[in-house]
């Protein structure tokens, strides 16, 4: 077996992962000095961080003003269930799913509140038929797969006059894609994403049409106060104003309001977006032009900028059994993070065999050139050693 040679250059920074993502870069904890350590969230310090937090982030993504945004338990899945648990139950549910998060939501709905449910489904690497949402039905979907790589092309399927609600997951999305806050009642998202914040929190922007859901349907299953959203039949406003339901993390707050100031120093959402997509490029780019990988998405239209997935297409591979795939996806992935060029880049364990690599805004594009010799050396490699093996 000829064993090739190993790239010159190496990835600055090999974080890959996605998520917790990287980091901003320059961060240190140097950027954590003014938390407000030690007091309580509810005291004038620690309420004006959260509140902060709350304002930057209606500027940074342009939330409508007449939308609330609130800081909630449990990530963005606290914040998907939260909006399941308290609106729905009202009208017939369509859930679109593609890939895992999505089908956790279908989990949700059919098997824990026992909904009148239609679920539409794709394989990984494709969407579902988006032309089954019900202008009646209150609609779930999940902007961006972050386990496959597929995006939502528009939010064009979505009627403007629907009666029901939309609930967006959009956790892999926020900050790096376009949302369509006319098509979406509830949006979710967490700091550990697209910003690199630290995970455990997240968020719910909530439209008019959402709030008055909640103020006029009360679901006939017991809420955890983690999930109460309403006082005597009202939406609680203190939440959308940094009185959190229970206690966050202030040193984590500080970390998401240094994440926010950074994306606003380099051009805001456009800046952000911007640095995402030139990211995926390098990908793409390298992709179209290597014959033993593929982007997991069909369409170019619904390629992830952030969320890359990318499968192995060699028939040197795909000749394997399913768990040899399985294997050598796990072992390209292993020699990578081995190699010290590329940590968290396996595929997702449910997904086809290949990679998985996070581009959104907090990467360099020269990491990412930096790292495709090393995919193409670590491919090798391995495949190198499946020949004499056959031998």
């Amino acid at each position: 077996m000829t064993i090739p040679a190993k790239p010159a250059l190496r990835p600055a920074d090999p974080r890959f992962s996605s998520g917790p993502t990287k980091k901003r870069p320059g961060w240190s904890t140097d950027a954590l000095k003014g938390a407000a350590l030690g007091r309580s969230h509810r005291a004038k310090p620690g309420k004006a961080k959260l509140k902060e937090a709350i304002d930057r982030t209606r500027a940074m993504l342009g939330v409508p003003d007449d939308y609330k945004i609130g800081i909630v338990p449990a990530s963005d899945t606290g914040a998907v269930e939260m909006a399941m648990w308290t609106m729905l139950g009202a009208r017939p549910v369509d859930v679109f799913a593609w890939e895992s998060f999505g089908e956790e939501w279908v989990t949700d709905a059919v098997k824990q509140l026992k909904l009148d449910v239609a679920v539409h489904t794709a394989p990984y690497g494709a969407l579902p038929d988006f032309t089954k949402a019900r202008k009646d039905a209150d609609v779930i979907f999940t902007q961006n797969g972050t386990t496959s790589g597929v995006k939502i092309a528009s939010f064009d399927w979505i009627a403007a006059d629907r009666d029901g609600i939309t609930i967006n997951d959009a956790t892999s999305a926020a900050f790096a894609q376009p949302v369509d806050w006319s098509k979406c009642d509830v949006t979710t998202f967490s700091w550990q994403k697209v910003l690199g914040g630290e995970a455990a929190h997240g968020m719910i922007v909530l439209s008019p049409r959402a709030i008055a859901r909640l103020e006029s349907y009360a679901p006939p299953w017991p809420l955890p106060k983690i999930f109460r959203l309403t006082k005597k039949g009202k939406v609680d406003l203190e939440i959308f104003e940094g009185s959190t339901i229970n206690t966050p993390s202030l040193l984590a707050v500080e970390d998401y309001l240094d994440a926010l100031k950074w994306a606003e120093s380099i051009g805001g959402l456009s800046g952000l977006h911007a640095r995402a997509d030139a990211n995926a490029k390098v990908l793409f780019d390298w992709a179209a032009r290597t014959p033993w990988v593929s982007n997991l998405a069909n369409d170019p239209a619904t390629r992830s900028n952030t969320s890359v997935c990318l499968k192995v297409v060699d028939p040197r591979v795909t000749s394997l059994s399913e768990d040899a795939q399985a294997e050598f996806a796990k072992r390209l992935g292993n020699l990578l993070e081995k190699e010290g060029v590329a940590l968290d880049a396996g595929s997702y364990r449910a997904a086809p065999p290949g990679l998985r690599l996070w581009c959104g805004a907090t990467i360099d594009v020269a990491d990412l050139e930096a790292l495709t010799p090393w995919l193409e050396w670590a491919f090798e490699t391995l495949v190198g050693e499946i020949t004499t093996a056959k031998a």
